[in-house]
């Protein structure tokens, strides 16, 4: 059973209130990693590529119809691929192909430190050159959202973005999760150490820094009833944003269902369908 995500940081924080803050470092870098449990039924092939020394591993499901472009799905922490399995199933039919790979260390993926965009961003461009693409949208859910908008404010290859329940960065959500009886100072250095650890600077893991370079249309979505990944985020992160943009709040959603609600979809569809007519995406 997978944990809420909320409970994700505060349990291994717990852990350590009183040791080194390299234990609340590791709470930051090394998310639990939830095994694959199961393949999809939907026709697939598997995929994996390299960024750097990390190994990235996923399933690539070819479209069912005359081919319109490519849909690349980010899974949150603490997840994996397998989360993809609606969404492919949603558009192969309508002519997508559809990558989802296992973030590094998730899933099946190498690689030991989750740096939350940092080098995510970076194995996502490797993604797109192993397919050979000139083109492809994103629908990041939670972190998966957050490295898609810091992937756009950098790659032209990407159309557009679909970024559910993002974090605007990461000082901020690590301080929100973080329990309530650890002092910010400790917050403070944990994230600093997480930062020498993982070699990247923790300030630089920042949707609503990338946003000002963000020229790709993006649709933003969070769950009014999220006390995981605060509704504020998502709003700091439209204010930011350079491009087109379209906000909506789902009124019945936590963090992790807004897409179990059909009006979701329906947003969904008809904004893809701006984006493919718009960019003319063929390959």
């Amino acid at each position: 059973m997978r944990l809420p995500a909320r409970l994700l940081l505060p349990l291994a924080f717990a852990a350590s209130a009183c040791a080194p803050t390299e234990w609340g470092a590791a709470a930051i870098l090394h998310p639990w990693r939830r095994p694959l449990t199961a393949t999809p039924a939907l026709r697939h092939e598997d995929v994996s590529f390299r960024s750097g020394d990390v190994t990235l591993r996923g399933w690539l499901f070819r479209s069912e119809a005359p081919r319109r472009g490519l849909i690349v799905y980010l899974h949150g922490i603490a997840d994996n691929r397998q989360s993809v399995a609606g969404i492919a199933a949603h558009f192969v039919p309508r002519g997508f192909d559809v990558l989802a790979y296992d973030s590094r260390a998730h899933g099946l993926s190498t690689g030991d430190a989750c740096t939350y965009g940092y080098y995510e961003k970076g194995d996502l461009a490797r993604a797109l050159d192993t397919l050979g693409t000139d083109g492809a949208v994103l629908i990041g859910a939670s972190l998966g959202g957050a490295v898609a908008l810091q992937a756009a404010a950098e790659d032209p290859r990407i159309l557009g973005v679909v970024a559910i329940s993002p974090f605007a960065d990461l000082d901020s959500i690590v301080h929100e999760r973080a329990p309530w009886f650890l002092t910010s100072g400790f917050v403070d250095e944990a994230l600093t150490t997480a930062g020498r650890l993982g070699r990247f600077p923790p300030a630089e893991a920042s949707p609503v820094r990338a946003a000002a370079r963000v020229h790709a249309p993006v649709l933003l979505f969070y769950g009014a009833r999220d006390r995981e990944t605060l509704p504020t985020h998502s709003q700091r992160i439209f204010d930011a944003l350079a491009g087109p943009k379209e906000l909506h709040a789902v009124p019945d959603a936590g963090h992790n269902d807004v897409l179990a609600h059909q009006e979701s979809w329906k947003v969904i569809d008809r904004w893809i369908e701006g984006v493919a007519r718009e960019s003319g995406h063929a390959r």
